[in-house]
């Protein structure tokens, strides 16, 4: 990838292209960037600048962030800074920010994700919402036609059903964010029968009921389902499961974090696959990256959150009409 990647050119793999491309036709958006004190998450900062997505506001110890940018041969003196004392604080100063309406997002830089998401849903001065908060990827998986979006892989650790129904209407705004014309949403198992004695079946049929009840909406779900009967027709058809979801699902909702992890670790490692991380459930998008991530998985994740905050602004554009 080049250095300096221009507006409106495709660029990388596929989904992703398509991902970049819709969300440089939104506004962009204001970013808090909080303690990028690396060259890593400086350059994700920049890069996604240049390709019209985001204004960052850097949030960090004006020294160190100074210094790793002259390591990592970047110039970032047309960039605001804000001073912090270090990564608590700079946490606490990016969340201020989203508090005082300057930011329309936030980004991890190269602090721990625990310190960021500690000032995020901290009682005083925190950004929560009355929605659970949960993490989802955006998977490009070579080979498989659409992106899939995998939740919750990194911030519920084992979620009853209440937190359950927020993971899956989270996931189900962000695929309306991102385009999608029908939502799909397959509630992994081991398998594919209700069975009391694996109780993540009896939490996938009772979302299935909760959203024909209207409790979750915006969707088709189905569940329980196993992973190869959730995205692959043929092995739906095996195993004779007929609905508008099985083999087709573009979102899967995994029966807790180790899951998760495992999923998207697994795609990534042994398939090849991209990863793009995004927080939802604050009063702004949260791009939650890792120190592992390509550097386009990095602007991607910044396009979803150019895109959810556009989805939020038209929301509530509507509600004041």
């Amino acid at each position: 990838m080049s250095d300096n990647p221009g507006a409106g050119k495709p660029i990388g793999r596929e989904k992703y292209q398509r991902l970049i491309v819709a969300a440089q036709k939104e506004q962009t958006i204001k970013v808090a960037v909080a303690h990028p004190c690396d060259g890593v998450s400086l350059r994700s900062a920049i890069d996604a600048q240049r390709l019209g997505l985001i204004d960052p506001i850097l949030v960090a110890p004006p020294e160190r962030v100074r210094k790793a940018a002259t390591e990592a041969g970047l110039d970032i003196s047309g960039l605001e800074l804000v001073p912090s004392a270090h990564s608590h604080d700079s946490a606490a100063k990016a969340v201020g920010l989203v508090m005082a309406g300057k930011v329309e997002a936030l980004m991890k830089g190269s602090l721990h994700t625990d310190e960021l998401m500690g000032a995020v849903v901290a009682r005083e001065g925190g950004i929560r919402t009355e929605r659970r908060i949960s993490h989802c990827f955006i998977m490009d998986v070579p080979g498989h036609e659409q992106a899939l979006i995998i939740t919750d892989a990194a911030v519920n650790i084992a979620p009853d059903l209440d937190a359950k129904v927020d993971i899956v209407q989270n996931a189900i705004d962000l695929a309306h964010a991102m385009g999608a014309e029908e939502v799909r949403v397959a509630l992994l198992s081991a398998m594919e029968t209700v069975t009391a004695k694996v109780p993540s079946t009896i939490d996938a049929a009772a979302l299935c009921k909760m959203a024909d009840r209207g409790q979750i909406t915006g969707a088709l779900l189905d569940g329980p389902l196993a992973l190869d009967n959730a995205i692959n027709p043929e092995a739906a058809a095996i195993k004779k499961i007929a609905s508008p979801v099985a083999g087709r699902a573009n979102v899967l909702v995994v029966p807790d974090l180790e899951a998760g992890n495992l999923l998207a670790k697994s795609l990534s490692f042994l398939a090849g696959a991209d990863a793009a991380g995004i927080v939802l459930g604050a009063r702004v998008p949260i791009i939650l990256t890792s120190r592992a991530d390509t550097l386009l998985s990095r602007l991607a994740s910044c396009a979803v959150a150019v895109m959810i905050a556009a989805a939020l602004r038209k929301a509530t554009a509507a509600s004041v009409h």
